[in-house]
């Protein structure tokens, strides 16, 4: 739908949404004009029941000069050396998840498979949660339950859509102030090397003392940002390795050509990997876990010759951009990691590849997604090999991320 009337009104056109004007955008510059123009000319705009279950104190729903402090404190999380520790313990969760897939009988649904990889991920490694296997499952199932109401109507009656998804939330509210309470009381200055030991100590040195509020919404926002996308990627990079076995023997060359078969990869040796880095690139483009984004006009702006009234909704579309720009040597509807090389000039270019968004919020954990999605690209194409369970490939849904319809 949204692709023909693209082509016939082009890139900039006004649609409805629940009965609302929304103009949908494509391409680099109109969506480089809107991702510059955060907290000035466009607001970020999340419905109603995203801000209502993951609460007032996330940098998700902050605004202004709030939205800035909060993302210096919560950047330490992300740093390189942040990155540097949680690496090891990455590729040993990685690693024991696919051996598991390996082991069991019959054939496995990836995108179950891939969530429970960076639930496990998000809990073990971000919060420094150290869970019996019931304890994980029976999170996750809860964590699965918040998320699917994020998006739903406002209306807080029972067995309501956001009724379940409040309740979802202040069970693992509950859960998280007992963990958190026990990490302060253990306060080991020598195990301070999860995400929230990086928030609280940021915090800290900003002047902050966070309040359990805060921290309770802190490390749910986490998960959340972690979890679905992430296991939508590695879906995505699952499928299209398996669409191109060529591509697998290039990655298993060049990891022999560095010799980093079976052993363990820092953040400066998967820098080495430069072909493995245009993959990943390559499937973030192709299948961007995210399509797009909402923002409000703050005030009447002009976009490609169209007057964007104040208050009107925005849309910009991450997938059409991505399968519209005319930067690539190769069709972009083609599956070439090639282009992603330093030989080729379409390298260069900035918003006609977003899969992370850009300006003041791009997504603020694009390094550890990455690297999460290179270690298991490393330890399947080191450690494995998988083939379709199915007659054919599975269909993509894209909202409100990509994953298969049936899985």
């Amino acid at each position: 739908f949204h692709s023909s009337r693209r082509e016939m009104y082009g890139n900039v056109f006004k649609t409805h949404l629940l009965g609302r004007p929304v103009v949908r955008v494509t391409g680099a510059e109109n969506i480089r004009k809107i991702l510059l123009g955060e907290h000035t000319m466009v607001s970020t705009q999340w419905p109603q029941s995203t801000q209502i279950i993951l609460g007032s104190h996330t940098l998700l729903s902050s605004i202004g000069d709030l939205h800035r402090q909060r993302r210096k404190i919560l950047a330490r999380v992300f740093s390189r050396a942040a990155l540097e520790s949680y690496l090891p313990r990455i590729q040993k969760v990685v690693s024991w998840e696919l051996r598991g897939w390996c082991m069991e009988p019959g054939s496995i649904a990836v995108y179950s498979s891939t969530k429970t990889l960076t639930f496990r991920i998000a809990a073990r490694i971000l919060l420094g949660l150290h869970l019996e296997e019931k304890q994980f499952k029976d999170l996750a199932k809860t964590f699965e339950q918040l998320v699917e109401n994020l998006f739903s109507l406002p209306l807080n009656i029972p067995f309501s859509g956001l009724r379940k998804g409040i309740k979802a939330r202040d069970t693992l509210h509950k859960f998280m102030e007992k963990a958190i309470q026990e990490k302060l009381q253990r306060n080991n200055p020598e195990d301070h090397s999860d995400a929230l030991d990086f928030i609280m100590n940021s915090a800290k040195e900003h002047g902050k003392e966070l309040t359990m509020q805060e921290l309770k919404e802190s490390a749910i926002e986490l998960i959340f940002a972690a979890f679905f996308t992430t296991a939508s990627a590695s879906t995505s990079l699952i499928l299209l390795l398996l669409k191109h076995p060529s591509v697998i023997e290039k990655i298993r060359q060049e990891l022999m050509s560095h010799e980093l078969y079976h052993q363990y990869i820092s953040l400066e040796k998967l820098s080495r990997l430069r072909y493995l880095d245009c993959v990943i690139k390559e499937v973030l483009r192709v299948l961007p876990p995210v399509s797009g984004g909402y923002r409000t006009a703050l005030q009447t702006f002009e976009l490609d010759g169209y007057q964007i009234p104040k208050g009107w909704s925005v849309m910009y579309s991450i997938r059409d951009t991505h399968e519209t720009a005319a930067v690539y040597q190769t069709p972009p509807s083609s599956f070439d990691p090639d282009r992603f090389g330093a030989s080729r000039p379409e390298a260069a270019g900035r918003f006609h590849y977003i899969p992370f968004g850009g300006g003041a919020r791009s997504c603020i954990g694009k390094e550890l997604a990455q690297a999460i999605l290179k270690l298991l690209a490393i330890e399947l194409v080191s450690t494995a090999r998988w083939e379709l369970a199915t007659p054919g490939y599975p269909t993509m849904q894209t909202v409100p991320i990509v994953h298969p319809v049936d899985d």
